[in-house]
């Protein structure tokens, strides 16, 4: 496993993150498995375990913190998010001062440990002052609570920009970490996100890098959905949003780089997330074993130049340079 640094920060994290949104706790047998999952985590050499307080109302919370615990807790990168619902009450949601003071309490409570590593803002509220929650994360590294902070989906490069101009008015601890979604479909952070990153030394924790599955290869044009996969879920709009024939086609065209280099399209598409020196890791799911198995050869593989080449003109993009250093 390889290691990087969190923007200027000098914490490090593995290149390949666990992270717990897809984590099934519904009976036995699949805490067992997921239990499983991060043990072979954790003797892989993966230290950082993402997590949110709004993943399975709690309880995927509640499961990584009971099974970390067995853990040096010094070994441990753990992280979870605030926004979402965690009750019925109207200030049980948002970014409020109130809100982030308890949330945190509670992931605290929840995950049996006396501090976060990293916390993120999971999406941005535009009813409560952008400076209130800056305070707020701020005081919550300043009480020992937090390590670092950060934000995740809907922050721009706008949003950004002006957060790092309250912090430096009011001399706040600053943004340390950002969550948004990137994958060689959605690309979208490259635009003003990046950039913004790499003059504020933010670090970037990416999810969704296999674009809901549709990276994996398992779904191909002209045939049938695979049984059980996320596609067939009637409520999953996400996936089957992305099942275009232009998507579909990119899709066969970089399976064929990935066999030209022996390894699978999940992890030709993992380690092109990695290519990019903005990335502080890879956040990927996994139901079982051999999903993370699988993820795991993604650390420290280096693509070649002209593959890289040839992906970018097969996803129609001419952006990339390799950094050294």
């Amino acid at each position: 496993m390889k290691y990087r640094s969190v923007g200027k920060s000098g914490l490090k994290i593995s290149e390949i993150a666990l992270g717990s949104w897809v984590t099934q706790l519904n009976d036995s047998a699949e805490i067992d498995t997921a239990r499983d999952i991060v043990r072979l985590a954790y003797d892989s050499g993966i230290n950082f375990f993402d997590c949110a307080d709004a993943y399975s109302g709690g309880d995927a919370e509640r499961f990584l913190g009971e099974t970390l615990k067995q853990y040096p807790r010094k070994e441990l990168v753990i992280s979870s998010k605030v926004y979402f619902p965690t009750g019925d009450g109207v200030n049980d949601r948002g970014l409020s001062r109130k809100h982030i003071f308890e949330s945190i309490d509670q992931t605290l409570k929840n995950m049996q440990t006396d501090y976060i590593d990293l916390y993120y803002c999971h999406r941005f509220d535009e009813t409560t002052d952008l400076t209130e929650t800056l305070r707020a994360m701020s005081d919550l590294v300043a009480q020992g609570k937090v390590l670092y902070y950060g934000v995740s989906e809907e922050w721009g490069g706008a949003r950004l920009e002006e957060a790092q101009r309250i912090i430096d008015r009011y001399n706040l601890y600053p943004i340390t970490v950002v969550q948004p979604q990137y994958n060689m479909i959605d690309r979208y952070i490259e635009h003003e996100i990046m950039g913004t990153c790499r003059r504020h030394g933010i670090g970037i924790t990416t999810f969704s890098p296999l674009a809901q599955g549709l990276l994996t290869g398992k779904y191909r044009k002209g045939q049938p959905l695979p049984a059980g996969s996320r596609a067939t879920w009637q409520a999953d709009h996400q996936i089957n949003d992305l099942l275009t024939d232009e998507n579909l086609d990119k899709v066969e065209q970089l399976r064929k780089v990935a066999d030209e280099l022996g390894v699978s399209l999940a992890v030709l598409s993992l380690a092109w997330i990695l290519q990019h020196p903005e990335i502080s890791c890879v956040i990927a799911g996994a139901s079982k074993p051999s999903q993370l198995e699988s993820n795991l050869k993604a650390s420290g593989l280096v693509i070649p130049d002209d593959a890289m080449a040839e992906i970018e003109g097969i996803l129609g993009f001419h952006r990339f340079e390799r950094h050294v250093g």
